[in-house]
């Protein structure tokens, strides 16, 4: 059961790395988080930031985006020097930090329905690169976990979260081929379930429509987060499975580009309407619902994004304090 009472999901805008860290450890203290800032260019992106933990899989950018390649080149070192930057950003701004940190990298499916092989078509057209991917990302993973404890020695758990907004296109065998002209077939979910064991109790992002609940259910994961606008009805069953199995939700309720902030009982208002129709105790709501923005904050401005970060603290504070919303 958690505590974190909200988060933000990855991605900010700009490219001062240090502010950014520094609006997250001080907007969501809860569970403070590594930002990404895609804007800075080649490799700050989510395919080639993860691609640059892989394990003897090197990447470069051809035209057509990330390919595997024999050797480490230009593009690969990039990725691996913004990572390192930012991790000393992290080291600088949360050195004295005592309490758990999320760390997003983006999951096996989305990275393999992304990166071409060397001369063919995606990763995901060959089971056995898929394999191999996965084993050289959880190792990846696990090292750059590793080596975040020893910077930051007060980090009492590391929240890893696998961004997987490809997964359903994976799972409906909707994901174009290299060349466009057809669509790779669907991956049987028994894979996808085997694949996620690999990682540590991971918490999946996928701010798609038809996020797989029930099958992430069953791979052990230790939560979802999705975009509580893409919520239909249909999907509370499994969402009411998910949390009698003690799984939490990140639910992500402020938008993630600018807009007028609601008042915070608005923002609070989704999470508090689900738990009253599922029927769960209501103290339970706040170990098991975590709010955060809908999706990244890439696309915001700076001062919106620490709005939006602080409006899930501050409405994560009325959850906590009246749980069955009769304050409203």
């Amino acid at each position: 059961m958690s505590m974190w009472e909200a988060t933000g999901v990855g991605s900010h805008p700009g490219s001062d790395h240090l502010e950014a860290i520094r609006v997250v450890f001080g907007e969501v203290p809860g569970l403070p988080y590594l930002p990404e800032l895609p804007a800075r260019g080649v490799g700050a992106d989510m395919v080639g930031r993860s691609a640059g933990l892989l394990i003897d899989l090197p990447v470069e950018v051809q035209p057509s985006g990330w390919r595997l390649t024999d050797r480490p080149g230009r593009d690969h070192q990039r990725a691996v020097d913004h990572l390192r930057r930012d991790l000393d950003g992290l080291e600088e701004v949360g050195h004295d930090y005592a309490g758990p940190l999320k760390l997003q990298v983006c999951g096996p499916w989305t990275l393999a329905a992304s990166i071409e092989l060397k001369h063919g078509d995606k990763m995901l057209s060959d089971a056995g690169a898929v394999r191999d991917l996965i084993a050289s990302l959880a190792q990846g993973v696990a090292d750059h976990c590793a080596e975040v404890r020893r910077r930051l020695p007060g980090v009492t758990e590391i929240v890893l979260q696998l961004d997987e907004p490809g997964l359903p296109g994976v799972l409906a065998g909707t994901v174009p081929t290299a060349s466009g002209f057809g669509r790779l077939p669907a991956v049987e979910e028994w894979r996808v379930e085997e694949s996620l064991r690999h990682f540590e109790s991971p918490v999946v992002h996928c701010c798609a429509p038809d996020v797989p609940f029930a099958l992430l259910r069953r791979a052990g994961v230790r939560g979802v987060s999705v975009d509580a606008s893409l919520l239909r009805r249909r999907d509370e069953d499994e969402l009411g499975e998910l949390f009698e199995a003690g799984l939490t939700l990140f639910m992500g309720v402020v938008p993630g580009v600018d807009t007028r902030l609601p008042d915070i009982g608005v923002v609070a208002k989704p999470a508090l309407e689900l738990w009253r129709r599922l029927g769960f105790p209501a103290d339970r709501l706040t170990e098991q619902v975590v709010l955060t923005p809908a999706c990244g904050l890439a696309g915001a401005s700076p001062a919106y994004a620490r709005q939006a970060l602080g409006a899930c603290t501050k409405a994560a504070q009325v959850l906590r304090d009246d749980p069955a919303g009769e304050g409203g």
